[in-house]
């Protein structure tokens, strides 16, 4: 989508004049814990830090990958896709957590969505033809690295909300029910969305940090499974992404 077939937008997304192109590929962290350690770990490796609104940006010392973050919630996740899309971003991962409102879920369990359902006020701004969704082509490729190293992956739709303090149980087991949705976060619809809108291939790697299918709210986020597991996940992806970035 381009400004010209949009005369009445009034802001569009751009590269500056005195601003670089960024590589095609990256990854997009949630978490700023995480994201911390990440951008550190590729500035040590002379990775080069650049500008990104409130969030960070580094782009790999080989230039083949770049990684933005932290970007809590769909307003900031989608401010900062849409700048890594303008710089050239072509391809971007998520790398995040979730809720579950599936029973067949467990705190520590990884999670490759599909489907995206959209409890946030971001995505309706981008109106698509058909529901939004990932690329399955890097869906899939992601889900053979993980197989390859042994790590279980779940799959199913995923529902993102910005009212985290607002989940009425009532409302999850329905959008379980119903429409098939397995966990809850607050940027996955609106990043498939925009990924959709402009057109460029889009996955998310999510790991389930807390419980929400039951009598009561179970938080994972200290339990030894769960701190395991993120750091595996991420992990796997960061290497796979310095040694050859996802090609398809």
């Amino acid at each position: 989508m381009c400004q010209n077939s949009e005369p009445h937008i009034l802001i569009h997304p751009r590269k500056g004049k005195r601003e670089r192109l960024l590589p095609e590929n990256g990854l997009l962290l949630v978490n700023p814990s995480e994201a911390s350690s990440c951008h550190r770990r590729l500035q040590n490796d002379s990775g080069e830090s650049r500008f990104l609104f409130n969030s960070q940006l580094t782009v790999a010392r080989n230039a083949n990958y770049f990684l933005a973050g932290p970007a809590i919630g769909a307003p900031m996740a989608v401010l900062c896709m849409e700048k890594c899309i303008a710089l050239g971003a072509k391809k971007i991962i998520l790398y995040g957590w979730c809720g579950a409102i599936n029973p067949d879920l467990r705190i520590g369990d990884v999670v490759l969505p599909t489907m995206a359902s959209s409890g946030e006020g971001t995505s309706r701004y981008y109106p698509l033809a058909v529901p939004a969704a990932p690329s399955g082509a890097l869906r899939s490729h992601l889900a053979g690295i993980y197989a390859e190293h042994g790590v279980n992956v779940h799959s199913g739709s995923v529902w993102s909300t910005d009212a985290i303090y607002r989940e009425d149980q009532r409302l999850l087991q329905e959008l379980q029910e119903r429409d098939g949705v397995i966990a809850v976060d607050m940027e996955y619809s609106a990043l498939c969305s925009v990924a959709c809108f402009r057109k460029i291939e889009f996955a998310a790697v999510l790991v389930v940090s807390d419980e929400l299918w039951g009598a009561s709210w179970r938080p994972g986020f200290s339990q030894e499974r769960f701190l395991e597991q993120k750091e595996r996940a991420l992990s796997i992806l960061l290497g796979h992404c310095e040694s050859s970035m996802i090609e398809l």
